[in-house]
């Protein structure tokens, strides 16, 4: 898909995971990256699994620090100076990331990302770790880092607050170059900012070519929530069912006559791979209704549309979903005449003109 960095995974974990590690980078001319605590074993496991970059870390927030690492400030610089050496010195990119950084004392942060700088690295991730970020905090926080180095900035951001795809553009609006995401949101607690999201958004709300495939987003997803066996929510952004779905009986009117009255118009269910549907339940109006109907192989008449509707309020009202043998039931019920032939080929060359508003 033109994804620009895959980080695999943590290779000191386990052997499996070494392995798996190993084998992404094996197999993938896009850079792969492996994460290393600011520990020597850690780092040398990176750099045998074959890894082009390897992503360093060390907690910055005094908490994480004092009550995770048992560590003080001047040994948590100490240890990401030699870390990014190590790093460096072994001809891999570096990556650095002060973790928690959002809680980190600034005064510090500035300390540390300078330490690194001078060090060499050459990418610093700033990660909103417990994701206590808002927009605006985390982009002035971005904006002060950039003035403080010369590496290239990386911003990860974690969803508590359903936050953190917003954080992320505003980490990129601050400057950053880059940005942590994962497929369907998956991540730790409440997850990351999403890959779907993050790219769409930088596509179409910022018309800025990313170089990402979108058409095999929606693929994506699927695959990502078949092999992983976390669902993906209905009302997910850009790749749920209803992303693109239309059951309110005005917004189903104005999208079969124009897509753009009831959908954001830069994004399409063509640019990510999806398709539009028109779905039926308590809210569906006649517009929808007749267009299934006609569909379906039927000549209903103005009256007939509305029993037919009737029918589907009620059902859907009953939280039934309304599926296409319901409505031919419904149809049947109502006496609706089927299309003749002829009719009926016209009716299919009409939807080929106008596949936006099929199923």
């Amino acid at each position: 898909m033109g994804t620009h960095v895959i980080e695999a995974g943590f290779p000191v974990n386990s052997d499996a995971e070494f392995e798996a590690v190993r084998d992404i980078a094996s197999s993938t001319s896009t850079t792969t990256c492996g994460l290393a605590r600011v520990v020597d074993d850690d780092i040398d496991a990176a750099l045998d699994s074959g890894v082009e970059m390897v992503h360093t870390f060390v907690s910055t927030s005094d908490v994480q620090i004092e009550d995770s690492m048992h560590a003080t400030r001047d040994e948590v610089v100490q240890r990401a100076v030699e870390s990014v050496e190590r790093i460096t010195d072994a001809g891999a990119t570096c990556m650095f990331s002060p973790m928690d950084a959002t809680r980190t004392d600034e005064t510090f942060l500035i300390d540390v990302v300078e330490a690194v700088t001078e060090a060499g690295v050459d990418w610093i991730n700033v990660p909103d770790t417990c994701g206590v970020a808002t927009p605006g905090r985390f982009r002035d926080m971005i904006a002060k880092i950039c003035a403080h180095t010369d590496a290239r900035i990386d911003v990860h951001t974690h969803d508590d607050f359903g936050l953190a795809t917003a954080n992320a553009l505003a980490g990129i609006e601050a400057g950053a170059d880059q940005a942590q995401v994962s497929v369907n949101s998956i991540g730790e607690r409440a997850g990351n900012a999403a890959y779907e999201e993050f790219v769409m958004s930088v596509e179409s709300l910022y018309q800025s070519d990313t170089g990402i495939d979108t058409t095999r987003i929606a693929e994506l997803s699927r695959v990502v929530e078949e092999k992983s066996g976390m669902a993906t929510p209905g009302n997910k952004p850009v790749v749920g069912d209803n992303a693109f779905s239309h059951e309110s009986g005005i917004h189903a009117a104005g999208v079969i006559e124009n897509s753009d009255t009831f959908e954001p118009g830069v994004m399409t269910p063509e640019m990510v791979g999806a398709e539009r549907r028109l779905v039926m339940g308590k809210h569906t109006g006649t517009h929808s209704v007749r267009e299934r109907l006609q569909e379906c192989g039927y000549d209903p008449t103005t009256e007939q549309v509305r029993a037919v509707t009737r029918r589907v309020k009620d059902y859907g009202a009953e939280k039934r979903r309304v599926t296409v043998s319901d409505l031919e039931r419904f149809a049947e019920d109502a006496d609706v005449d089927r299309q003749q032939e002829s009719d009926r080929t016209d009716q299919q060359d009409q939807d080929q003109e106008h596949e936006e508003v099929r199923i």
